[in-house]
Parts: structure tokens; C-alpha cells; sequence
């Protein structure tokens, strides 16, 4: 068993969940889920950045205390998780009002590490920042003075504040990201970065308190008691990814340490791992808007603190509306709850894994929506289902499944190769396709072979398609699994089949006997 930690970026709380974060926690999630059915331990941890400057703003605004103002829309984001069938195993708030993850204290431990090393040196900052970015801009990244990711003007400041000395990782960033020792995928995601690190800089960590109150506080010593600061919000965000599996713990980095492949104080395998012993994340999920800091400063911070490097950084694009940026002044915003009510949440997971490349932009309209809906859901794989299971169920005598014949295994074999080919390089549109052309290939069997005349005029040969027709969907249930769960469950009741606690090899053993199976559900009712 291998031990694998996956993670989103955490969400901003400065407003309601929108469709760029469903697309973002359904990928990640499929990710996590198919490394469980693989038979890894997983770890996957979302949650949300509810400090900055933006959000002290919106809240002071709303005339609302900001703890208040920060609770009621984590529990959007929270919700989430049974909206869109989630299955993080941990959520994590940077404001830690539980104290369950002692994330202040993570940071501070960060800061102090980095501290030590010689890393902070406090200087007056001259320059721009975007409240909407929540980040320090030059005057050549504003076009016509404008951020151009919000349109908004860029606020002039000059502050005392602690610069992290990241120019002194620079270099080695750029090494570690070209050698591939953390890969960014996709590639061209890492040239971009490479870029934007051709000239090094150092990097604002903090603001005074007396303008952002709301935040992690910076450890202080006696001589900065008159200017209190507080950290910058990517220092302290950027920081949950460990502060989540027990960074504050003195004894992180022993048992982070010991649990690594090389090391000889490991558990046995079918012992939980701690959590401090997932360290390096195998896979950060995010945005591209948010590349330089994950790329650029979370991998000099670790540097400094001499920890391991996560393995992947993983980018995805942003989503359009109907061709258009999604804006509420231009009325195109989609609410992913609106669409789950009125369809599925499969549904929705369905569209955004097989319309949205991994890494690249992607587009949501509500007529292609519903066309996708109706001819890869309602009418290949829902319709052939319907078909084999009525068919079979009309069947007087009936027989175990059997070994498929050459050419079916064959098929199947190699359907299982691409699909799991586009899962190890993140290629989930992929998966989907692979899913869509064994449907497709079952249908065509129904079609070509009359198999509802064989029914009546020769039952045997009807039973021996039917038996392969079986075998076919139980592969597509399976295949289905990580990307579709809810579908899955229904395939694997209407076949009658065993789901919970099942992997990709226990479920491939499982046969489907024609007894055991169910009609009447429909996975996807056609919509006009």
C-alpha cells in the first residue's frame, strides 16, 4: 500500500462558490478516488483562506464581524462536499476557529524556521497591489494600470514590511522545476513559470497590523513590539498544506522523516500512516492564476525550511460562460447548484471531466451541457443498460457469466490500459472517452447482432451476448467509479453487485449473475 496526499488550492471566502471551484474539487477528487480503488491510503485536503486584505474589506463593508462573515461562507464551501460528492478526508480554515489543525501555531513554527535561516529581512515596500489578487504587482504586470485578471486599478502603497529573501532560491527553483524534481503538468504550465523567474525578486510577507488587523500575527520579538505585522496571506495559506497533517507537532519532522521509502523506521503496511508521514504531497491541484506562488514561493519557503518538495503541481485553466469570461455584471455567472439540482451531480462531474482538458481553459454552455447530457449519458451509456438489462430479464433460462471471447477480452484489456494511461498523466477527458467508446461498442453489439430477436428465436446465442454484455457494463461500473460514484453505486445495484469497501481488483472478481439483476432504475432520464 502506498500512502498518497493530494490537494486543492484552498478557496478564498471572500464570496460563494462558483463553477471554477467545482471543476477544481471534482478533478481533485476524482484523482483521490481512484487511488483508493487502486488500493493506495489517501489523504485529500481542501478547505479554505479566509484571511487578507480583501476579506477584512468585504466584511468591514457588510458591517459584519469578520469571524461571522468568514463562517457563513466556509459552510458554502463545506456544503459542497455532499452537493457535488465530494470525499476529502480534511477540511482545513486558515482562521482555525476550532483550533483542529493549530494552524497559527504551524505558521508561526514556518516563519520562525525560515527566520533562523536568514530568510527575512524587513524593509519599505514601494509598489502596487491588487486586493483582488491578494498580492504585491510590478508596473509592468498592470495594463493600462489595471490588474488584468480583475480590471481593477492596482492600489499604490508604501509600507514597512518583512521581505522574504526568495531571490536566494531562485536559482535552484529554476533547476528543481527544469530537472523535473517537482514536475508541473502540464509542461507548458512549467515554461510559464520558468519565465516569470527569470528575474529574481524578493517577496513582501507581511503588513503592519494597524492595516491588516485580520490574520496569522507575525512572531514577535521585543524591538518590533511598536510595529506589530501581520503575515501576508499567501505566507500563511500556502502554509496549510502541512499545517493540515501536524506541522505544529515539535515532532513533525522525526516522523516525516522516519516514514520516508529510504528510511528503515517504517510501519507495517497495514497500519495507518500518521499524517506528518505524508509529506511531500504527491499532487498540489490548482489554478493557473495561482502558479507563481505554488511554483515559485511555497517551493522557496520549503527550501528554506529544508523540507521535501511536493512531487506534482497540477494547473488547470480557467472556465468560461458560453465563450465569455464569467461575470456577474455580464449576467453569465453559473451556480453549479442550480445545475445539480436540475440534473445530477454526476451530471455536472461528467460534463467538466469530458469537456475541460486538464490544464487548459475550458468553456460551460448550457446547450452543449444538455447535448452532452442527452447523448453520452441518456442515450449510449444509460440507454444500453436499459437495453441489456430488459433483454436479459426476458431470458427463461439463464446462465453464469463466462469468459468472455478473445476478441471482447482483448478489447476490454486494452480499454483498461488507456484508461488507466490517462489517470497516471492526469488525461481524465480521456478516462471519459475510453468509457464512452465501450458503451458505444456494446450498443453496436445489441444492434448488429438483433440480440432482441435472439432473444425469442435463439436463446443460447442470446445468452452468450447477454453474459458479455453483462461482463461489458460491469467494466464500465468499475471505470466509472472514480469519476461518476453515484452512477457507479446504481450500475453496481442494478447489476447486483456488492460496492462498499471495494477496490478496482476485488470489484474485476465479482460476477454478475442474471438473477440477481434489477430493472426499473434509470440513470439519466432524457431532458428537452
Amino acid at each position: 500500500m502506498s500512502k498518497f496526499y493530494i490537494t486543492t488550492a484552498i478557496a478564498y471566502t471572500n464570496a460563494a462558490p462558483h463553477m471554477g471551484h467545482a471543476l477544481e474539487f471534482i478533478l481533485t477528487d476524482t484523482i483521490a478516488r481512484y487511488h483508493r480503488l487502486k488500493g493506495d491510503q489517501v489523504h485529500f485536503l481542501t478547505g479554505t483562506d479566509e484571511h487578507g486584505s480583501k476579506i477584512y474589506q468585504v466584511a468591514k463593508k457588510a458591517d459584519v464581524p469578520v469571524q461571522e462573515f468568514v463562517d457563513a461562507n466556509t459552510q458554502k464551501f463545506i456544503d459542497l462536499k455532499k452537493t457535488l460528492e465530494l470525499s476529502w478526508d480534511d477540511f482545513i480554515r486558515t482562521s482555525d476557529p476550532e483550533k483542529k489543525h493549530d494552524h497559527f501555531a504551524a505558521c508561526q513554527k514556518l516563519w520562525k524556521k525560515l527566520e533562523a535561516n536568514d530568510d527575512f529581512e524587513k524593509r519599505q515596500y514601494s509598489g502596487y497591489y491588487c486586493t483582488g489578487c491578494e498580492s504585491f504587482i510590478t508596473e509592468k504586470e498592470l495594463v493600462n494600470g489595471l490588474c488584468v485578471i480583475h480590471q481593477k486599478p492596482a492600489e499604490y502603497l508604501e509600507e514597512k514590511n518583512w521581505f522574504f529573501k526568495l531571490s536566494k532560491y531562485t536559482n535552484r527553483i529554476i533547476e528543481i522545476i527544469k530537472n523535473k524534481e517537482v514536475e508541473i503538468v502540464p509542461e507548458f504550465r512549467a515554461n510559464e513559470i520558468l519565465e516569470m523567474l527569470k528575474k529574481p525578486t524578493d517577496i513582501s510577507f507581511s503588513r503592519p497590523e494597524k492595516i491588516l488587523p485580520w490574520g496569522v500575527p507575525v512572531p514577535a520579538h521585543e524591538h518590533d513590539k511598536k510595529d506589530p505585522q501581520t503575515m501576508y496571506v499567501w505566507c500563511d495559506a500556502l502554509t496549510n498544506y502541512i499545517s493540515a497533517i501536524g506541522y505544529a507537532d515539535p515532532n513533525f519532522e522525526i516522523i516525516q522523516q522516519a516514514n520516508q521509502p529510504n528510511q528503515s523506521a517504517r510501519k507495517p503496511e497495514n497500519q495507518k500512516t500518521s499524517l506528518p508521514a505524508f509529506w511531500p504531497c504527491d499532487v498540489h491541484v490548482i489554478g493557473k492564476d495561482i502558479l507563481r506562488f505554488h511554483a515559485g514561493i511555497w517551493l522557496g519557503m520549503l527550501l528554506s525550511a529544508k523540507l521535501p518538495l511536493p512531487k506534482k503541481i497540477l494547473v488547470h485553466g480557467f472556465l468560461a460562460s458560453e465563450g465569455q469570461k464569467m461575470s456577474k455584471s455580464l449576467g453569465n455567472v453559473v451556480d453549479p447548484i442550480d445545475i445539480v439540482n436540475e440534473y445530477s451531480a454526476d451530471a455536472l462531474r461528467y460534463y467538466l471531466l469530458s469537456q475541460v482538458p486538464v490544464g487548459y481553459d475550458g468553456d460551460f454552455s448550457l446547450q452543449r451541457f444538455k447535448e452532452i447530457y442527452n447523448s453520452n449519458l441518456a442515450n449510449n451509456l444509460g440507454n444500453l443498460l436499459n437495453r441489456v438489462i430488459t433483454l436479459a430479464l426476458k431470458l427463461e433460462s439463464r446462465i453464469e457469466n463466462r469468459e468472455l471471447r478473445i476478441e471482447n477480452q482483448k478489447l476490454i484489456n486494452q480499454a483498461w490500459e488507456k484508461y488507466h494511461e490517462a489517470f497516471k498523466t492526469f488525461a481524465i477527458q480521456e478516462a471519459t472517452k475510453v468509457i464512452q467508446d465501450l458503451a458505444a461498442y456494446g450498443n453496436k453489439l445489441v444492434d448488429e447482432t438483433k440480440l432482441w430477436e435472439l432473444v425469442k428465436n435463439d436463446p443460447a446465442k442470446a445468452q452468450e451476448i447477454i453474459t458479455e454484455l453483462l461482463e461489458i457494463l460491469k467494466q464500465i461500473m468499475l471505470m466509472l467509479t472514480p469519476l461518476l460514484p453515484e452512477t457507479a453505486s446504481k450500475m453496481c445495484e442494478i447489476l447486483g453487485l456488492e460496492f462498499e469497501n471495494k477496490n478496482f481488483q476485488s470489484l474485476a472478481t465479482e460476477i454478475v449473475k442474471i438473477e440477481k439483476l434489477k430493472k426499473g432504475i434509470i440513470l439519466f432520464p432524457r431532458k428537452n
